[in-house]
């Protein structure tokens, strides 16, 4: 890790937390999403724009492909078999350091000849906006059962319906870009209540900024699918907001749960390798409640994956569609930040949540918890060579920003996997 201290100098000169975007800058005719317009503009030289996007970002929609589907029947437990190299290798990064790091690793270049590793993999971490990968599996769950043979119309409904905000965006700190296609403005700032965006755009929001509030509000609309099925894309926002006031918040509790867990389970995931309990904005706790807590492991993340990988979460459609959403066409932080990943693709999401306790005289801020500091990194990076591998990183360490380690031992798997 000592080695490292270069790459440490430039994560400090850069900033830690930017914003991140996702999605292929070529996908607004597919999705809607309008700030992907914006992206097209900038990568024609219409538009100009400071941050130079890394190599990695540019693939194109059509590019993105799913890496294990000539493996789509093999058990969950055939990719989860130790190869003792690897692990000795792997094992190696992290001599002197505590249980307060848990990894999952697993080289999938050649699928026929997978590597895999891991490191205390089944601890259990609070997840934090890792967790909002339950409800983007919820939502495509959703539309499968709504229009089961019929991908095109899944899509079109994404990119159709209207939701306002509501409550249910509200308390959350983190920005998303609003982007006027006409102007060709764009304006950052956080959700309001009246804010109305498409489904596809509040996904958008939930993973390529990380908006809890976003992501409150899709989880309120996988929930509204599983309660009126079929009647939902005719649903007026009216009918949703009435139904809201006088449903009963112990129904709704368990309804809102199972939406966003119980395909996890499905999935082979279980219970104490990761399920989300709670809303991510105070304001969807004016109608639902928590429940069970939330918990996530490396095995669990893992597991998810390679489903998603195989095209096993719901079908190959939706798979490869969640894949879309998870790609960064922008600045990236903590694990993605390391420059060894600068000309790879990168589909990712990033978590954290910290404590503090100023009690105790200790330095305590952002990130830099002294009672819980999680943070929490799931990746799937593609390198041009057709190096490919897959992790899920989550760390506990107190009092200090975990991002630097983070970026610095995604230098050293990348150099280990590739060399």
């Amino acid at each position: 890790m000592k080695k490292l201290s270069l790459i440490l100098v430039l994560f400090v000169l850069c900033t830690a937390f930017t914003t991140l975007n996702y999605y292929p800058i070529d996908g607004y005719t597919h999705t809607g999403i309008k700030r992907l317009k914006r992206l097209e503009l900038i990568k024609s030289g219409e538009l100009v724009d400071a941050a130079k996007l890394p190599a990695g970002a540019m693939k194109s929609y059509m590019d993105i492909n799913l890496n294990l589907t000539s493996k789509k029947a093999d058990s969950i437990g055939s990719f989860l078999v130790v190869d003792e190299a690897f692990q000795k290798e792997i094992s190696s990064l992290f001599k002197g350091l505590d249980k307060s790091y848990s990894i999952a690793v697993l080289d999938i270049s050649d699928p026929d000849s997978l590597r895999y590793a891991k490191r205390n993999e089944t601890s259990g971490y609070q997840p934090g906006s890792v967790g909002k990968l339950a409800v983007l599996i919820g939502l495509f769950t959703q539309l499968a059962k709504i229009y089961p043979d019929d991908f095109e119309k899944r899509l079109d409904l994404l990119r159709s319906k209207s939701v306002r905000a509501g409550v249910w965006g509200l308390t959350d700190e983190h920005t998303i870009p609003i982007y006027n296609i006409e102007t060709k403005k764009l304006v950052k700032r956080q959700v309001v209540a009246s804010d109305v965006f498409t489904l596809f755009e509040w996904a958008d929001h939930m993973l390529s900024v990380s908006n809890n509030g976003a992501a409150s509000i899709v989880w309120r609309e996988v929930l509204l699918m599983q309660i009126f099925g079929d009647k939902y894309p005719a649903l007026t926002q009216d009918e949703a907001d009435a139904y809201f006031k006088t449903a009963n918040r112990r129904e709704l509790t368990d309804i809102g749960n199972d939406v966003v867990n119980l395909p996890l389970r499905e999935l082979g995931i279980t219970k104490d390798e990761w399920r989300l309990g709670s809303f991510f904005t105070r304001g969807a706790n004016t109608y639902v409640g928590d429940k069970d807590g939330s918990i996530g492991s490396p095995l669990g993340l893992m597991k998810f994956l390679i489903k998603l990988e195989q095209g096993n979460i719901v079908d190959e459609a939706s798979s490869l569609e969640m894949k879309r959403l998870m790609y960064m066409t922008d600045r990236r932080i903590r694990y993605a930040q390391s420059p060894a990943l600068k000309d790879a693709a990168v589909y990712f999401k990033s978590g954290s949540l910290y404590k503090c306790d100023r009690s105790k005289g200790e330095a305590c801020g952002k990130y830099m918890g002294n009672v819980t500091n999680f943070m929490n990194s799931v990746v799937i990076v593609e390198h041009p060579d057709n190096c490919k591998y897959m992790v899920a990183l989550m760390t506990n360490v107190l009092r200090k920003n975990s991002g630097t380690d983070h970026m610095m031992l995604a230098s050293s798997i990348d150099k280990v996997i590739t060399k």
